[in-house]
């Protein structure tokens, strides 16, 4: 009693205190003095669930998967970039119990994959090819992958989600189809959404339209986006696995025939182009091999600036400049994969010999070239060529490059290059040939074809003015009338001029983050897949482009299952630009 008297002042101390001025006691922890607890935070209000309908599907997290040859990309709609990358190797093709990766002295036989032309298979997730190829492989690893990239990157638990899955739309149908298949058993998702990756990144890039330049693993795609619509598409063999293939044919010439005869006598079974790792080949293609700059002396950006200014000097001092450049240009070079390890070293020029020898190959004429295996400038070429008038000037100012094989070092520039001077040179004629080159080059010839055409038919010239039944009519200098739809129409265009007719590469944010882009704007996608849908009917329930209403897919009820599952009640629904062969 006294302790609790002590703590009381006396009452002459205090103010006159009535009723009306009494304050109620501040919350729990809302002050940090003695008597009150820390700051916390406050609590979220719940929202009824009488709200209004739009409030169910405001924390609904709508997933974005991107599927490419080696990797796989994930993240939520709306982010800047993917929360997590899985790339595929031997070890998601791990059993369960096998840790033989974590004994001492492991070391993991690459010889074995090797063997039947699978080098380097293990690390891809499909192959364009599917004859031959197991389907029910290429789903566990879509489920192995996927786990792998929720679990350790997203952290979601398992209710059903939404989900938009960015692939190409030249993917075979059984590829497609066991895709489809995985993601509906294994992670249930009540629609799944198609995207196309060359729609997306020029998204990512802020144009409407662009000449996608995807320099991928297995091939080498141009396709031309004219708003947001695919309108042409190219391929060559030229990519990133040739490239590989390539660095490992450049680095087995230099390693001592000695040891190269001891790895053939140790290892009978193995193909004599296989003696290293693809694994080592690959990591060396990423990080030492380079692109050199066009033969053609200097870049079409400097031609156009007039002649270089040339500093006078010695003669020795540049041959002495020029020792030292060749002396310090040399790289160290260890490859651990053949037995034992080999060391040496290479100019830092010959590693632009893959990337000449895998993207341009330029000790050919382009005649001796299949249709399937064309240089890469070239295929840039003829898909501009072969693109509209219209198209093609808007595609040829935004040229974008993507893919693995842009990382390349000085490899965009000598594509970029090359398509300049074959334009100047060339031109838009599609007729090539020493007949033209002759045609162009002697004057003689010029005058001759122009001779010729103006010995033909003259035709009617037309006069600026007419009299037509006594009535003189100025068509130079009508007076057009004003048509309001017109007039409205050209209010809600942007009046800035666009830049057409030059050559201009863009860079974009990515496929990725351009699927994002559109999923969080609420863009409805072509090809929407309903769950029950698909496990009823399969990848032969889909119909025709023309015979499914994009309006009907827009319309939802208030009931709970139009809320919840947007466009899922439709019983038709299509694959898009996917479901052609």
């Amino acid at each position: 009693m006294n302790e609790r008297m002590a703590g009381i002042q006396p009452s002459g101390m205090l103010p006159h205190r009535s009723v009306a001025n009494i304050k109620s006691p501040p919350p729990l922890g809302a002050g940090s003095g003695p008597g009150g607890s820390g700051p916390t935070t406050p609590t979220r209000p719940i929202i009824s669930t009488f709200a209004s309908p739009s409030s169910l599907r405001a924390e609904e997290d709508v997933i974005i998967v991107e599927f490419g040859t080696r990797k796989v990309q994930v993240g939520f709609a709306g982010d800047a970039a993917p929360r997590g990358t899985v790339w595929f190797g031997p070890e998601l093709q791990r059993r369960v119990g096998d840790f033989r990766e974590w004994q001492p002295g492991y070391v993991p036989d690459w010889r074995k994959s090797a063997l039947g032309g699978l080098w380097g298979a293990e690390y891809e997730l499909w192959c364009n090819e599917v004859r031959g190829q197991d389907m029910g492989l290429v789903r566990d690893r879509v489920e192995r992958a996927l786990r792998e990239a929720f679990t350790k990157y997203l952290l979601i638990d398992s209710r059903p989600r939404r989900m938009v899955c960015v692939l190409p739309s030249d993917l075979p149908i059984p590829l497609l189809s066991a895709v489809l298949d995985s993601v509906f058993t294994r992670f249930q998702p009540p629609t799944v959404s198609l995207l196309s990756p060359t729609v997306s990144l020029a998204v990512a890039a802020g144009v409407r339209s662009a000449l996608v330049v995807d320099l991928g693993w297995n091939e080498t795609v141009v396709t031309g986006v004219y708003e947001y619509r695919e309108v042409y598409r190219a391929r060559s063999i030229r990519g990133g696995r040739k490239l590989t293939e390539q660095t490992h044919d450049f680095l087995a010439r230099h390693i001592p025939q000695t040891e190269e005869k001891g790895k053939a006598e140790s290892a009978q079974s193995v193909p004599r182009e296989h003696v290293l790792s693809f694994e080592e080949c690959n990591g060396i293609a990423n990080r030492l091999v380079w692109c050199k700059p066009t033969s053609l002396g200097m870049s079409m950006a400097e031609l156009g600036e007039g002649l270089p200014t040339v500093q006078e000097h010695e003669e020795s001092d540049e041959e002495s400049e020029n020792a030292t450049r060749k002396t310090r240009a040399v790289v160290d070079i260890t490859l651990t994969s053949p037995q034992p390890a080999v060391s040496f070293q290479l100019p830092f020029e010959s590693l632009a010999e893959p990337c000449e020898t895998a993207f341009f190959d330029s000790r050919y004429s382009a005649c001796s070239f299949d249709d399937e295996e064309l240089p890469v400038h070239l295929l840039v070429y003829q898909s501009l060529l072969k693109l509209p008038l219209d198209v093609r000037s808007i595609c040829m100012s935004r040229i974008i490059f993507t893919g693995g094989g842009a990382n390349v070092l000085g490899l965009r520039q000598r594509i970029f290059d090359e398509v300049s001077h074959l334009v100047q040179t060339r031109g838009w004629d599609p007729v090539t040939g020493k007949g033209v080159d002759q045609l162009r080059s002697n004057p003689k010839l010029k005058k001759r074809g122009t001779g010729q055409a103006g010995n033909g038919p003259v035709g009617v010239q037309q006069q600026n003015g007419g009299e037509q039944d006594g009535v003189w009519h100025d068509a130079a200098n009508v007076t057009h009338e004003s048509d309001p739809i017109e007039e409205q129409l050209k209010k809600g265009t942007d009046k800035r001029p666009r830049v057409e007719g030059e050559l201009r590469a863009i860079e974009s944010v990515g496929t990725w983050s351009g699927a994002s882009l559109m999923t969080h704007l609420k863009i409805a996608a072509v090809a929407t897949i309903d769950r029950e849908l698909w496990l009823q009917h399969g990848v032969l329930g889909a119909c025709k482009p023309g015979d499914v209403d994009s309006k009907a897919h827009q319309r939802q009820s208030l009931g709970a299952g139009g809320l919840m599952r947007g466009a899922g009640g439709s019983s038709s629904w299509t694959l898009g630009v996917w479901g052609t062969m």
